[in-house]
């Protein structure tokens, strides 16, 4: 997991400090859009060629390990 979560950088110069996939200015938000939208994994890489299998993956681990945390109701 932790080899997919090393894609995805964040850069407080680049896309408003938003996570991207390996340095690029492919947003994780942006392939996860895509995929909310019905894309399958293989249409968002035709999409973005510029994207590897691993990197659609990695964002929805992103997503994941953000999400994943207790919520302390007061």
């Amino acid at each position: 997991m932790s080899q997919l979560l090393a894609r995805i950088t964040v850069n407080p110069e680049q896309c408003g400090g938003r996570p991207c996939i390996r340095g690029m200015r492919i947003r994780v938000i942006d392939v996860l859009d895509l995929l909310g939208a019905g894309l399958s994994p293989a249409q968002i890489l035709e999409e973005l060629p510029d994207l590897e299998l691993d990197d659609v993956k990695a964002s929805i681990e992103y997503a994941k390990h953000q999400l994943n945390h207790a919520v302390v109701a007061a």
